[in-house]
C-alpha cells in the first residue's frame, strides 16, 4: 500500500486573538494530531456556536458576532472527534460510483469532495474548478474520450502540486530518520494506492486526487516508511505507529472510499 495555500487566512496567523470581523464563509482549518479539518465560518446574531456537518463531508460553523477566532477553534477542536465520526457515516451513504459517462450533471471527485461536470464547447479546451464544479470545455462535447481525456491530464497537473506538498509536509515530520528527498512517480494503478521501488522511488495512484489530503499523506508516509524499513516487519509498524498514531483509522476511511 502504499497543501494547498489557502485562499483565507488560517487560525494561528496575525489575526489570531483579534475580535473578528470577517464576511461570511470564510474558509478556516483546525490541526488534531494528524488529522486536519477544515471548515467554513459565519458570524450570525446567536447566543451559541453550531457546528454543522453536511453530507458532501463539508463542515459549516456558525459563531455569535464579535466571537475570538482563537475562542472558535478552541470549541471546533473539541468536537473533531464527533465532527469525524459524522464525516465518516456520511461517507456510508455517499452513492456508489456508476460507470463513468463524461457528460455535464456527473459527479467527479477531487480531495474527498465532489463536483458535477459541466461541458461546453469551445475552441480553447481546458478544465477549471469553480464554484463546486468543473467547467470543462472541448470543441466537440459529444466527444466524451476527449472528456475525459481533459479531465485526467487535469488531475495529473494538479496531482504535481498536490502530492509533492505533500511529501514535504510527511518528510517534514520524518526529520529523525535524515531521510533523503526520493524520487516521486505519478501513475494510474488498479491494485494499489502506491509503493516504494528497492531504488526508493515512490509512486503515488492518480486516484488519490479523488480522496481528502488526510488520505493521501497516509498512502505517502506508509511509503516514506518503507524507505527505512523495506518490508512489513514489526519495526516497520513500530515507526509508523510513531509517526501516524492513527494510521489504521485512516486507512480504513481510505480503504472504505470508492473511486473511479
Amino acid at each position: 500500500m502504499t497543501l494547498s495555500p489557502h485562499p483565507n487566512p488560517l487560525p494561528g496567523g496575525e489575526g489570531l486573538g483579534v475580535r473578528a470581523n470577517i464576511t461570511p464563509m470564510t474558509l478556516y482549518s483546525v490541526q488534531y494530531g494528524d488529522t486536519t479539518i477544515e471548515y467554513q465560518l459565519s458570524f450570525a446574531a446567536r447566543k451559541t456556536l453550531a457546528i454543522e456537518v453536511h453530507p458532501d463531508l463539508r463542515v459549516t460553523v456558525r459563531a455569535p458576532e464579535g466571537s475570538e477566532l482563537e475562542t472558535i477553534r478552541q470549541k471546533v477542536k473539541k468536537r473533531v472527534p464527533w465532527i469525524l465520526r459524522q464525516q465518516r457515516q456520511f461517507e456510508s451513504y455517499l452513492p456508489k460510483l456508476p460507470p463513468r459517462q463524461y457528460v455535464s450533471g456527473e459527479t467527479h471527485r477531487y480531495l474527498g469532495r465532489q463536483y458535477r461536470l459541466k461541458v461546453s464547447e469551445g475552441d480553447a479546451e481546458g478544465v477549471k474548478l469553480s464554484r463546486g464544479f468543473f467547467f470543462i470545455t472541448v470543441r466537440d462535447k459529444s466527444d466524451t474520450e476527449r472528456v475525459k481525456t481533459l479531465l485526467i491530464d487535469w488531475y495529473r497537473q494538479q496531482a504535481e502540486r498536490v502530492f509533492r506538498e505533500r511529501l514535504y509536509v510527511c518528510l517534514t515530520k520524518l526529520r529523525f530518520l535524515q531521510l533523503e528527498q526520493p524520487e516521486l512517480e505519478i501513475r494510474q494503478m488498479e491494485t494499489r494506492w502506491g509503493s516504494c521501488t528497492p531504488e526508493g522511488k515512490i509512486l503515488l495512484n492518480l486516484r488519490l486526487m479523488q480522496v481528502p489530503k488526510e488520505s493521501i499523506d497516509y498512502v505517502v508516509m506508509h511509503e516514506l516508511c518503507h524507505l527505512k524499513e523495506h518490508n512489513h516487519s514489526r519495526r516497520f509498524y513500530e515507526l509508523l505507529n510513531r509517526v501516524m498514531p492513527d494510521w489504521r483509522a485512516k486507512r480504513e476511511r481510505l480503504n472504505a472510499l470508492e473511486v473511479s
